[in-house]
């Protein structure tokens, strides 16, 4: 039986190990952490409505249900030219079959250790959680959140989930009856954060922000983070006690020092088909990889999955376990999300042909709520999968 190694424990890792599987190969995973994180729930962390250890599951648990072997340990460099992965505790190894899911790096900006991520590391989410019960127990202050933008490669942006934590704050502090003792702020390098989701998203977004008084501060780019704001390019200062921001996405450090082929932002150039570029039976996918396409495409968990099933159906073919024609990502390019605002949701689908917001008034949250928990039983084999989910 031929092995696969998939290095990532993330949405696009696990679905990657547990289709090979399905497809015939040994699988290992190697993770650098030893849990699975599902970062569409964690927005509910910061605001008590869910707890930390329900956004997870255990990549052991996971690897006994679908056969493959887990390996925690963290991969410190790759190297196309031989091959080899080199493991921080397992050393150098050669690896003729490799799928790469670690994800990307992170933009920096001057002053970013004053600043928390819904999308950063998953113990932010708990770090949020301590400073928004900290500033409620204070009783008012100045919220600020936002996310910036990556020019080399405009899909790398992730602006849904501070949206749904921003609003899901506001509907938290509005059920305390204290919301009008805090400003709160979205801030954004470009002129209109939230386009690449269509004018109708667009235009529910602004008369959201007007109904529910939040201010905004759109179009300047962010010079430095500070301990208590943040700083524009015209040196104007946005204050804050609570600063949640994500950074756009480029190139991990490590993929940055390998020879793996990049594009400018330090993506892993990939084929259609989910190949890296020049290097027999090695697959790039999720936000590690550079995808190609239309101006509003987006890295998403959804099309990681894709990416991921993709690759082991190709792997497949190329490997002699089945007959059939090889698949491209291409085609299932779209923007999918349910956009929670924790008393409802907004259903936002956009591809080439057409953009659409649906909402949602209260059943989106249950929905929501929902999705968590069918992905999390539908990846333990206790209900079926549906399809495209």
């Amino acid at each position: 039986m031929k092995k696969v190694t998939v290095i990532g424990g993330g949405i696009a890792g696990i679905e990657a190990a547990i289709f090979c599987r399905k497809e015939g190969f040994e699988v290992e995973l190697i993770s650098d952490r030893t849990y699975l994180f599902i970062y569409p729930i964690a927005i509910w962390i910061p605001v008590s409505t869910l707890s930390f250890e329900e956004a997870k599951m255990s990549l052991s648990t996971l690897a006994e249900k679908h056969g493959f072997s887990l390996t925690v340990d963290t991969v410190t460099a790759i190297h196309t030219d031989t091959k080899t992965l080199t493991l921080e505790k397992g050393g150098i190894r050669i690896e003729e079959i490799l799928i790469i899911a670690t994800g990307s790096g992170k933009m920096r900006h001057p002053g970013l250790e004053h600043t928390l991520s819904i999308c950063g590391t998953p113990e932010q989410s708990l770090q949020l959680k301590t400073q928004i019960d900290r500033l409620i127990e204070k009783g008012s202050g100045s919220i600020a959140f936002g996310f910036g933008g990556n020019p080399k490669d405009t899909s790398a942006v992730r602006g849904g989930p501070g949206f749904e934590l921003f609003f899901n704050l506001h509907h938290k502090l509005k059920k305390l009856g204290i919301r009008d003792r805090y400003t709160m702020t979205f801030f954004a390098p470009m002129a209109q954060p939230g386009a690449r989701m269509g004018p109708k998203a667009l235009s529910m977004m602004e008369h959201m922000f007007e109904k529910n008084n939040f201010c905004t501060r759109y179009g300047k780019k962010i010079k430095a983070f500070q301990e208590n704001g943040v700083v524009f390019e015209d040196d104007s200062v946005l204050e804050s006690d609570l600063t949640m921001f994500i950074p756009a996405g480029n190139g991990s450090d490590m993929i940055a020092k390998s020879d793996l082929p990049k594009n400018e932002a330090g993506f892993i150039r990939i084929t259609s088909t989910c190949a890296v570029e020049g290097v027999s039976s090695w697959y790039a996918i999720g936000d590690a990889a550079a995808i190609e396409g239309p101006d509003w495409r987006a890295k998403q968990g959804h099309i990681a999955e894709v990416m991921a099933r993709i690759t082991a159906h190709n792997l497949a073919i190329e490997h002699h376990l089945k007959q059939d024609d090889p698949q491209t990502y291409h085609e299932h390019l779209n923007i999918l999300c349910v956009m929670d605002m924790g008393n409802g949701a907004g259903f936002v689908y956009r591809d080439d042909a057409k953009a659409l917001l649906i909402p949602m008034p209260f059943v989106g949250h249950w929905m929501k709520q929902l999705w968590g928990h069918y992905y999390k039983n539908s990846k333990m084999g206790r209900i079926p999968r549906l399809p495209g989910l």
